[in-house]
C-alpha cells in the first residue's frame, strides 16, 4: 500500500496546485488528488513489468546470438540464470499483476532502447557478474539479485526517471518510494509462491482513504485561519514573505494535528518537518520546526489538540 509519508506529499503537491491554479472546486482538486494516487499505484505495477521485459531482452540476445554465423562457445552456451530467474517467473503469471497491467494497458513496448540500456547496465554490475558465477542455485539467490537490481541500478537510473517524467507528470517524484513498496513486496514472495499471491492494494485500509479526503479538505476549507494562526507566531515574517511551499507544510501539519486525534502530534511534527526538506527551501526546515513548536504549545494549552487511544492522551511532542 502507499504509505503515509507518500500520501502527505501527493496531498501537498495536490494543496499547492489547488491554491496555483486559483481553483475554487475543492471537489475537482480532490479528483485530481486521487487520479494523482492511482497513477502512483500504476507506476507500482509498472516497475514490476519492468524487470520482466528486461529479463525478455536478456533472453532475446541469447536466442540472436546462438544463430550468429560463427557463434563462439559462450554464444552457444550461455548463462541463463537471469532468464530463468525463479521470481521473475512468478511475476510474469501472478494474477494480479496481469490483471491489473491488462484493465490499465500498461506495457514497455514503445520504449525498447531504454530497456536494452538498462540490461547493459545490469550486465556491468558487480552483482550481476557475482549472482552468474555464483555456485549457489537458489530462490533465495534469485531474489537477492532482484531486489539488488532494483535497489542499485534502478532507482539510479536517470534514463528511467526522465522516461517516467515524459509519460506522466504525475510520477515525477514517486521512484524512490514506489521501489521500497516493489521491494517489501518482493520480500512476502516465497519459493512456494503461486500466482494468486496478492501484491500491495492501493491502500493500507478504508482509514488511509478518509485520511487522503479529510486532511486534504479540512486544510483547503480551514486554510485562512491556520494562516492567521501561523502569521501570529511568524515575529518579524509578514505571510507573504514567508515561502509559500512552507505555509502549505505548516497548514497541512496543523490540519493533521486538529483533525486526527488518534495521530500522535510527534508523528504529524517529524513527518511535516522531513517533507519540508525535500519541497521547501534549504532553511524551511528549521523555521518551521520554530514556528510549529509555538502554534503546538498554544494548541494544546487550549486543549485544541485532544489525542484519544492508547498511550496517546497526555502525549508530549
Amino acid at each position: 500500500m502507499l504509505s503515509r509519508r507518500l500520501l502527505r506529499v501527493k496531498i501537498l503537491q495536490a494543496l499547492y496546485a489547488h491554491y496555483k491554479s486559483n481553483s475554487e472546486s475543492i471537489a475537482h482538486s480532490k479528483k485530481q488528488l486521487f487520479f494523482s494516487i492511482k497513477k502512483t499505484y500504476e507506476l507500482y505495477h509498472y516497475l514490476f513489468l519492468l524487470l520482466v521485459e528486461i529479463t525478455n531482452y536478456a533472453n532475446e540476445r541469447i536466442k540472436l546470438s546462438r544463430i550468429k554465423k560463427i557463434p563462439t562457445l559462450e554464444d552457444l552456451n550461455p548463462n541463463t540464470r537471469f532468464i530463468n530467474n525463479r521470481l521473475i517467473k512468478q511475476f510474469r503469471v501472478n494474477k494480479h499483476l496481469n490483471i491489473f497491467l491488462s484493465l490499465n494497458k500498461l506495457n514497455w513496448k514503445n520504449y525498447p532502447e531504454l530497456i536494452k540500456n538498462l540490461f547493459l547496465k545490469i550486465n556491468d554490475s558487480e552483482d550481476y557478474l557475482s549472482y552468474l558465477k555464483s555456485k549457489e542455485d537458489s530462490y533465495t539467490a534469485d531474489r537477492k539479485i532482484i531486489i539488488q537490481i532494483y535497489s542499485n541500478l534502478i532507482i539510479q537510473s536517470e534514463e528511467l526517471f526522465q522516461n517516467l517524467e515524459e509519460q506522466s507528470i504525475y510520477w515525477n517524484d514517486d521512484m524512490e518510494f514506489v521501489i521500497n513498496m516493489v521491494i517489501k513486496t518482493i520480500k512476502r514472495f516465497q519459493d512456494a509462491s503461486d500466482e494468486n499471491i496478492p501484491l500491495m492494494g492501493m491502500y493500507k485500509n478504508e482509514d488511509d482513504k478518509y485520511f487522503v479526503k479529510q486532511l486534504f479538505c479540512k486544510t483547503i476549507l480551514n486554510g485562512e485561519e491556520y494562516r492567521l494562526l501561523i502569521d501570529r507566531h511568524a515575529q518579524n515574517w509578514e505571510i507573504d514573505r514567508i515561502a509559500f511551499m512552507d505555509i502549505l507544510v505548516m497548514q497541512l501539519a496543523i490540519a493533521e494535528m486538529l483533525e486526527f486525534p488518534e495521530i500522535p502530534t510527534k508523528v504529524s511534527f517529524n513527518e511535516y518537518l522531513e517533507i519540508s526538506k525535500y519541497y521547501s527551501t534549504s532553511k524551511s526546515s528549521n523555521f518551521i520546526n520554530g514556528i510549529l513548536d509555538k502554534i503546538i504549545h498554544e494548541l494544546k494549552q487550549e486543549k485544541k489538540i485532544v489525542k484519544r487511544g492508547k498511550g496517546l492522551i497526555g502525549e508530549d511532542r
